[in-house]
């Protein structure tokens, strides 16, 4: 009898270690997933603009990102209450003054696109097709910043609309770096707001236009992937105690899980095995040290450098040089 239904991974073609540079742009789940490898210590990239949900404006970043925009006056706006916003931005990037504002952007765009040459594997992880337009230019909002509900327009995208702002962040992507991996996904996170069948059409509408940009766009030496996150959290994690209390975020059990799923997906036996040794690691590295002059805390700290340094020797790409430099300031202060 089969009591738990299993979604069948792809076949990807490439596997990530930690050689490889990861970049994530997209919803919240992009940043919880970015998060799930930073911790193991993977080199990582997760949205530079912040938080963004619809594929039109992941298509406005990487394209400012690809063409390598300067941005000034005209990119950046005040609201009432003082702080100066960008419509391509999360409000993290907002500032007490405009100067400020756009330092922000132009830093995140010139990290992302220095970040985005070396990355081999680039997830775009896409939440809704409600996009919010500013009615006095047409322009998609990344972020809406708390304005007047009156200054947009919100409707839902068409699948050939998102289709085409799926095909070009693919090229953009490929014109910072011919050479990346692009893998799409779909954020399992409900968007309610919209009523549950309003959400399902709004899913329904991205994966449609992911399955025909990778239908169209196949041609490369590195073709399209998909990575069914969200199959996996409405067959495989169907419970409510894979949930938050409010039933809509996932917990971080569920995270993990969906971590483990990718691992799974694009990590050889030997990359598997490594990133079971930085956890291993890891968790013993973050343990408490109470009494940073002890002679207990020497014995750690020295014990967790040598171990530290026997795992960058014998895994290529790992860096625990923040690891290292933390111990080597207990033993400076024993």
């Amino acid at each position: 009898m089969e009591l738990f239904t299993k979604v069948d991974l792809p076949e990807p073609g490439f596997n990530i270690d930690y050689t490889q540079k990861l970049a994530f742009f997209g919803s919240c789940f992009a940043d919880n997933i970015a998060a799930q490898f930073a911790m193991r210590k993977f080199q990582v990239l997760s949205n530079p603009f912040g938080t963004v949900y619809n594929p039109l404006s992941i298509e406005r970043q990487l394209r400012e990102i690809a063409d390598g925009k300067i941005f000034g006056e005209v990119d950046v706006f005040q609201d009432a209450r003082g702080p100066w916003h960008s419509w391509l931005a999360h409000s993290s990037l907002s500032a007490a003054s405009r100067e400020e504002c756009i330092a922000k952007l132009n830093a995140a765009a010139e990290g992302a696109r220095e970040f985005l040459k070396q990355a081999e594997v680039v997830f775009v992880t896409l939440g809704t097709s409600f996009v919010y337009y500013l009615k006095e230019t047409g322009e998609a909002a990344a972020n809406c910043h708390r304005q007047d509900p009156r200054l947009f327009e919100r409707r839902m995208i068409t699948v050939e609309e998102a289709t085409q702002a799926l095909e070009n962040i693919v090229l953009d992507l490929r014109k910072i770096n011919p050479e990346s991996h692009i893998v799409f996904t779909v954020s399992p996170l409900r968007h309610m707001g919209d009523g549950a069948h309003g959400n399902n059409l709004s899913k329904a509408t991205l994966m449609l236009a992911v399955e025909k940009a990778i239908a169209g766009m196949q041609a490369h030496a590195n073709p399209l992937e998909y990575f069914p996150s969200y199959e996996i959290v409405m067959d495989e994690l169907r419970d409510y105690r894979f949930y938050e209390s409010d039933m809509i975020h996932l917990s971080k059990t569920a995270e993990e899980y969906i971590f483990e799923r990718m691992v799974e997906t694009y990590c050889d036996m030997t990359a598997y095995g490594n990133i079971a040794r930085v956890e291993k690691f890891m968790k013993e590295a973050n343990h408490r040290v109470s009494d940073m002059h002890s002679p207990a805390a020497t014995t750690f700290a020295q014990k967790a450098i040598a171990q530290a340094e026997n795992l960058e020797k014998s895994i290529p790409g790992l860096d625990l040089v923040a690891e290292i430099a933390k111990f080597r300031k207990i033993l400076n202060n024993s």
